[in-house]
């Protein structure tokens, strides 16, 4: 894989997205490569996952390169399905996955931050859900995650404001399970080191318990957030939101 490094230390799978230049943006192939990533640590005999970004944020979310190639609907399709391919496995499989956040946390990016099991964060990580500044609502389940985690009325306005959150402000609002003061991944590292000594198989069961019974209902927010989306990416509200932030100015967006 060209953008995912994964290595097994002990109990333990570390899995980094490797595209630190581009602040780990995503586009369509390094979401394909994503998918099979989360399916090779799903196959893993270890019982703890460490997710974590190269460089210097965790992820941009979506490179606005991607909206030109979902723009057909066959390509669109294939894209959410490598989606949803990653935020189920990391919902769905029999491990508990930490997510370690620094820097950039954005849109896609945080969706699937949030589908893992215990969010840690360094202090400069920087939350926000902002796919309303390109016209857009969130997907990668980040209805599911948000309404889970703050409740439906917050997380309407959360995803509504496009506000950004520095890792204080998410843990107050318990978007982040813990800030952290030393590099967000050594701290990750130690923490699975900790958890080690537990007893997992009771852990990883009561995930198990309760997610068996919510897959289901992000199934239905996954296939909801598919076709609105899509209508979303013809409006021209979207359209003058890419061109504003390409050209670094406010955009004007007239509800159409």
């Amino acid at each position: 894989m060209k953008h995912f490094i994964v290595e097994e230390k002990g109990n333990v799978v570390h899995l980094k997205i490797a595209r630190g230049e581009k602040y780990n943006a995503l586009n369509a192939e390094l979401l394909a490569e994503f998918a099979e990533a989360a399916r090779e640590v799903r196959r893993s005999e270890a019982q703890i996952v460490l997710l974590y970004g190269e460089g210097e944020g965790f992820c941009a979310g979506g490179d606005l390169s991607m909206m030109k190639e979902v723009s057909d609907r066959n390509t669109y399709d294939e894209v959410m399905d490598n989606i949803e391919t990653i935020v189920k496995t990391f919902y769905s499989m029999q491990k508990i996955v930490i997510s370690a956040l620094h820097g950039p946390v954005v849109g896609l990016g945080l969706s699937i931050a949030l589908s893992a099991d215990y969010v840690i964060a360094e202090p400069d990580a920087n939350l926000s859900m902002n796919f309303i500044g390109i016209g857009l609502a969130p997907d990668g389940g980040g209805h599911f995650w948000l309404q889970e985690r703050l409740g439906t009325h917050q997380a309407k306005h959360f995803a509504w404001e496009g506000q950004q959150m520095r890792a204080k402000e998410a843990y107050d609002h318990k978007l982040v399970d813990i800030v952290v003061n030393g590099p967000v991944q050594e701290e990750g590292a130690r923490l699975a080191e900790e958890w080690g000594s537990r007893p997992l198989k009771s852990m990883i069961a009561t995930k198990e318990i309760y997610h068996q019974h919510g897959m289901e209902r992000l199934s239905r927010y996954l296939e909801k957030e598919r076709e609105t989306q899509w209508r979303l990416l013809q409006t021209n509200d979207h359209q003058e939101g890419v061109e504003a932030f390409l050209n670094k100015r406010k955009p004007e967006f007239q509800g159409k």
